[in-house]
């Protein structure tokens, strides 16, 4: 009956129904010419907030999951810090602190700086040396006597004020990689970085697709790039059950190293390029790599 008397009613009618479309058309730009204004805007997360080790978890050699041995991660003065003035001599118990999120396809950035000495005791290869690992194993399943994760490690030296040593590199804890379209299993490759001396600031960014590419940036140049990550090779007091070889390395936890240089983390970033890609998504970024549409919401 109400509809009747509506349709009798056509001037009345008309105008509702203008007034309908209108508004329909109204929040269907608005929301269009948001979506747009966002999507290429980067959402860059904090995985280090500055003020403590909330949801970092570290692994030493020789010491149960969650231990840390001799103090050795802190933060202090708001920097995430690898200390060793409670070590008394290093005794080859490596150490990581290990993120609690698995990451695959990303981006991560910080800064880094070396400062003090050495504790008596640490390798000569360990002088200035730390290391962001990606893709790394959950630490649970390290052994107790597994000195480093299976993962990929993008290299952090500095120099002595001497000699040329770069930045950068690649090194492969339990996996092997492609570089300039051949296969390697040398377990650490040098990048084309400058040196850097002294205690001086340096940035590192990594942009990481999976198992297929690694770009590895120092100070914003590319420095080196590696391609097809798979399982396997030196890994030395590790479960091999548990890491069987020859699987794609796609994906896993970041970490920091504690090999005896005392080091300093600035911030810890991380992009994620996996999300959604449904451009009538409200969370849609074009910038995303690789697809994960059920994580789309929609107003």
């Amino acid at each position: 009956m109400l509809l009747k008397h509506f349709l009798n009613h056509k001037p009345l009618f008309l105008f509702i129904s203008i007034l309908i479309v209108a508004a329909c058309k109204t929040t269907g730009t608005k929301q269009t010419r948001s979506d747009n204004n966002n999507a290429s805007v980067e959402e860059w997360h904090p995985i280090f907030n500055g003020h403590d080790m909330e949801g970092w978890t570290p692994k030493f050699k020789a010491q149960p999951l969650g231990e840390n041995y001799k103090n050795t991660f802190r933060v202090e003065e708001g920097l995430l810090r690898a200390s060793y003035d409670e070590w008394d001599t290093f005794t080859n118990q490596y150490g990581h602190l290990f993120y609690k999120t698995i990451y695959s396809y990303y981006k991560i950035r910080s800064e880094y700086r070396f400062v003090g000495d050495q504790p008596p005791g640490g390798q000569e290869w360990a002088y200035r040396n730390n290391g962001l690992m990606l893709h790394s194993q959950d630490p649970a399943t390290m052994t107790h006597e597994q000195e480093f994760p299976q993962s990929i490690e993008f290299q952090l030296l500095g120099g002595n004020g001497t000699d040329e040593r770069s930045t950068g590199n690649m090194c492969s804890p339990g996996c092997h990689v492609t570089i300039d379209g051949k296969y390697t299993e040398t377990h650490c490759i040098n990048s084309n970085s400058k040196t850097y001396h002294g205690n001086q600031w340096v940035r590192a960014e990594a942009i990481v697709y999976g198992d297929s590419l690694i770009h590895q940036l120092i100070n914003g140049d590319t420095v080196i790039t590696y391609t097809n990550l798979v399982t396997g090779g030196w890994l030395p007091n590790a479960d091999t059950i548990r890491l069987p070889p020859g699987l794609p390395l796609d994906k896993g936890r970041i970490s920091i190293q504690a090999e005896s240089h005392p080091t300093d983390f600035k911030s810890i970033e991380i992009l994620n390029l996996c999300g959604c890609m449904d451009k009538k998504a409200t969370n849609y970024k074009s910038y995303y790599v690789k697809v994960d549409n059920s994580s789309c919401t929609y107003n």
